[in-house]
């Protein structure tokens, strides 16, 4: 930036990172920062939802899925069963957990509601950082009851301005006297333009599941992208990978694409959901280290992470957007392979 100080008044001019509050409607009062790297990406973190990324655009184009419910505030939060949806504004990012993630149910006499609450808890203590390299927003949620569990989660959201690249890092440390469940999924939501009919889907898995029956009907089809249908039913497919984790999305038809990759020895199960529904139009590539059956199947297959006293467990997912050269281009669509 300090090339440019004789061009511009304000260094906002060219990035930097905007707050707003929301006026009006069930997200009134909600807490938005903008976020801005001068390179091509732009993004609103959700202050109050767990300082989630509910938008992100590159180069003018929307990356997320935007649900029918809109911004809402924590204050419409239903906790039981699936209320869940009543409030779920997916955006391009929700986090899942921390106590609970996946399919509402009882855990040893514990009732947990669809995906936890995380996503519905305020962040406190948030501010940002900006420098000649990146941006960098930081962000405390507190998981914490009185008699039960109290975890921290210190939520890290790095932009760099050298390239179009953002990294969340989670940092979550368990601060009460007795070891307890952790439970996290990046619900990342894939919407148009970057999704659509045309979009190239590429997870190179060694192993892939489905979630159930209806699922594996179309198992052969898991990473063909259709365009919106009424009447659809949402299908999960379960993806494995020995160390390195990644998923990549492009469409040709607006020439930019999606790379994630993350940690597969910590996040070591990755969800694809796949909704091809009218208006539910959205494509879930979703790091994790659970499924989504509930915690009370995670225990049972063994599979349930536990945190101890006073321990902390750190989690990255690197996201890049992607816009280039044809022959840059050329070279990525001939990275993509069925897994």
């Amino acid at each position: 930036m300090n090339g440019l100080n004789a061009y511009v008044g304000n260094s906002l001019q060219i990035s930097g990172v905007e707050e707003f509050r929301i006026v009006g409607g069930k997200g009134d009062g909600m807490r938005l920062l903008t976020v801005r790297n001068g390179k091509g990406i732009e993004f609103t973190v959700s202050v109050d939802r767990c300082a989630d990324i509910s938008r992100l655009s590159f180069n003018g184009c929307n990356y997320g899925y935007f649900s029918p419910t809109g911004y809402v505030a924590p204050s419409y939060y239903d906790d039981k069963e699936n209320g869940f949806i009543k409030s779920f504004t997916a955006g391009f990012l929700t986090t899942c957990g921390l106590n609970s993630v996946g399919t509402p149910c009882e855990d040893e006499g514990q009732k947990f509601p669809l995906h936890g609450n995380i996503s519905n808890t305020p962040a406190e203590h948030i501010y940002w950082t900006e420098d000649e390299n990146e941006i960098n927003i930081h962000a405390d949620i507190h998981s914490s009851v009185m008699f039960g569990d109290k975890l921290l989660q210190k939520r890290n959201i790095c932009c760099s301005k050298l390239e179009n690249k953002i990294e969340i890092k989670d940092t979550i440390k368990n601060l009460g006297d007795k070891k307890t469940a952790c439970m996290i999924l990046y619900h990342i939501n894939i919407g148009y333009p970057l999704l659509s009919e045309k979009s190239i889907l590429n997870i190179p898995s060694k192993n892939v599941l489905p979630r159930n029956a209806h699922a594996q009907s179309d198992i052969d089809k898991w990473n063909e992208i259709l365009p919106p249908q009424k009447n659809w039913e949402e299908q999960c497919y379960y993806h494995s990978f020995d160390k390195n984790g990644y998923a990549s999305i492009y469409n040709p038809e607006i020439n930019k694409g999606l790379e994630i990759s993350f940690d597969a020895t910590k996040l070591n199960s990755f969800v694809e959901w796949k909704m091809m529904g009218y208006k539910d139009y959205v494509l879930g590539l979703e790091p994790g280290n659970c499924h989504p059956d509930g915690r009370d199947k995670m225990r049972n297959q063994g599979k349930l992470v536990f945190i101890d006293s006073e321990e902390a467990i750190t989690y990255n997912v690197l996201l890049k957007c992607l816009e280039g050269s044809n022959n840059y281009v050329s070279n990525f669509k001939g990275n993509f392979t069925r897994g």
